[in-house]
């Protein structure tokens, strides 16, 4: 059984399992405490009967006028725990938030093109891949920008996939 719950600031002594993948991507405790601070609400975390994490999710609300969403900062799963819906479960969370809570028009997130099976699960939670931003990670790995229009987006104008890649500076947000 999993619980789902809000995170908690000591959890950031208690995810090593999760951070140490070559998969996830790690932050400095300052970046986790400014989200935590800023968007309490987008930080989720999932916790086995045994009290381990298991994974979690943290994002934002940013944009403006039509470009009003969600966005995926961190979604991962320690890799005991992968292949059980944990991750879907979570992202589901999010676009909860983004929906309910902030009236988004979509969710996005950055995900590597190296990342298979990932790219499958937001595909086959109506993600479509929005864009491909170029040397993303790291300066090195490619990205999709993919998207999931919500209600908000009647015209699901902000899922119409563009035909070229950009570059991280040419992000808006």
């Amino acid at each position: 059984m999993t619980t789902l719950r809000a995170f908690k600031l000591t959890d950031l002594l208690s995810f090593n399992n999760v951070n140490l993948d070559p998969l996830t991507e790690t932050y400095n405790t300052g970046f986790y405490l400014q989200y935590f601070l800023r968007w309490p609400e987008y930080f989720y975390t999932a916790e086995s009967t045994t009290g381990r994490i298991m994974g979690y999710i943290i994002g934002k609300a940013e944009g403006k006028g039509e470009s009003w969403h969600g966005h995926v900062t961190a979604v991962t799963v320690a890799p005991e725990y992968r292949r059980i819906s944990v991750a879907a479960v979570i992202l589901k969370l999010l676009e909860d938030v983004s929906e309910f809570l902030h009236n988004a028009y979509f969710v996005d997130l950055f995900v590597r093109l190296s990342n298979y099976v990932a790219i499958n699960m937001y595909e086959r939670m109506d993600y479509v891949k929005y864009r491909r931003v170029l040397a993303y990670y790291s300066g090195e790995e490619d990205a999709w920008d993919m998207r999931k229009a919500l209600p908000r987006d009647i015209n699901k104008k902000s899922i119409i996939p563009l035909t070229k890649p950009v570059r991280p500076e040419d992000l808006e947000w």
